[in-house]
C-alpha cells in the first residue's frame, strides 16, 4: 500500500487525462446522458464483485450509504455529466477545459472554509504559476469563432467544476473512514440518480461502432474503476487542497497524448506552459506539513 501511495498521483494523472481521449472517440456514436448511464451500469456489477471479494465492512448505517450516494451524484454525475453535455451542445473542447482548470483553485477554497485545512502563501503562489502554465497550455485550443460558447454551455461547465470540487471536499469531510470499495460502489449508485432521469430526454439512438466499444470498455475498467478507486484514496491520503493541484496535471498529459494520438501539434509556448504546470504541482506535492482538517465519522 506505501508504493501505491507513492505511485498514486502519477497514475491517478495518466489514467485521468485518458478520459477526455475515450471521451472524444466515442462522442460521434451516442447522446451524453446515454453514455454515462451505460458506462455506471457497466461498472457497477464489477465494482460490487470486487467490493464482496475484498471488503472487510460494508457501510451498513443509512447516513454512510447516503453520504456515498451524494458523493457519487456530485463527482460522477454531475462533473461528467455537464461536461459532456456542454461539448455536445458544441462547446470547444479549451473553452471547456479552461473552466474546468478552475477546479484546483476552486477546491482549495472549499477545503480552506469547510475543512479548516492550512494553505500557505507558498501554495497559493504555486496554484497562481500552475494557472497561468494552463492557460499557456490550453490557449491554442480555445477557439471562440464556434457557436457552442453559450450561457447554457458555460453554466452547465461549470455547475461540473463546482460539483467536483465540492464531492472532493465531501468526500474528506464525511466517507473518509469508509471501505474504499464498498463506498465507491454505493457512488455509482448516486451517479445513475443524476444521468438516467437525464438519458430519458435523449433519443438513446446508439451507433455500435469498435470506436465506441473500445471507448467504453477502457472508461469503464481504466476511468470508473482505476482513477477513481485512485482518486479516493488520493483524498484519503493527503490534504484536499494537494491532491486537487493533480487536476492541473492532467490537461498536460491530455495534449501529450493527443499528440501522439491523433496528430494536434505542440508549440513551443505550450512546452513552456507544461514546465510551469509541472513545476508548480511538485513544489504543492512536496510540501511536508500535514493538512489539518475536521473529520467526522460516517
Amino acid at each position: 500500500m506505501n508504493f501505491l501511495t507513492k505511485a498514486a498521483p502519477i497514475i491517478f494523472v495518466l489514467l485521468w487525462s485518458t478520459g477526455f481521449v475515450g471521451s472524444k472517440l466515442g462522442a460521434p456514436y451516442i447522446e451524453p446522458w446515454a453514455f454515462l448511464t451505460i458506462r455506471f451500469i457497466a461498472v457497477l456489477p464489477i465494482l460490487f464483485v470486487l467490493a464482496l471479494l475484498l471488503t472487510k465492512k460494508w457501510p451498513t448505517s443509512p447516513g454512510a450509504i447516503l453520504h456515498c450516494v451524494v458523493i457519487g451524484m456530485l463527482v460522477h454525475g454531475v462533473y461528467l455529466g455537464g461536461v459532456f453535455w456542454a461539448i455536445k451542445q458544441g462547446m470547444p473542447a479549451g473553452a471547456s477545459s479552461i473552466i474546468v482548470g478552475l477546479q484546483p483553485v476552486l477546491t482549495a477554497f472549499m477545503a480552506v472554509l469547510l475543512l479548516k485545512e492550512s494553505v500557505s502563501g507558498k501554495h497559493w503562489l504555486s496554484m497562481a504559476i500552475g494557472a497561468t502554465g494552463l492557460v499557456l497550455v490550453l490557449g491554442p485550443k480555445f477557439d471562440l469563432s464556434g457557436t457552442g460558447i453559450t450561457p447554457a454551455t458555460i453554466a452547465a461547465a461549470f455547475v461540473a467544476v463546482v460539483g467536483i470540487s465540492f464531492g472532493t471536499v465531501y468526500q474528506k469531510r464525511f466517507a473518509q473512514n469508509i471501505d474504499l470499495l464498498a463506498a465507491t460502489t454505493w457512488q455509482y449508485v448516486g451517479a445513475l440518480l443524476v444521468t438516467v432521469p437525464f438519458s430519458l430526454f435523449e433519443t438513446w439512438q446508439i451507433t455500435w461502432s469498435g470506436e465506441l466499444i473500445f471507448a467504453m470498455v477502457w472508461l469503464v475498467f481504466g476511468l470508473s474503476v482505476g482513477a477513481i478507486l485512485l482518486l479516493m484514496l488520493l483524498i484519503r491520503e493527503g490534504a484536499v487542497s494537494q491532491v486537487a493541484s493533480l487536476f492541473y496535471l492532467v490537461p498536460v498529459a491530455t495534449a501529450v497524448e493527443s499528440y501522439f494520438l491523433f496528430e494536434e501539434t505542440l508549440s513551443y509556448v505550450q512546452i513552456g506552459g507544461m514546465v510551469l504546470v509541472i513545476s508548480a504541482v511538485l513544489t504543492i506535492r512536496g510540501s511536508t506539513g500535514k493538512p489539518r482538517s475536521r473529520r467526522l465519522q460516517a
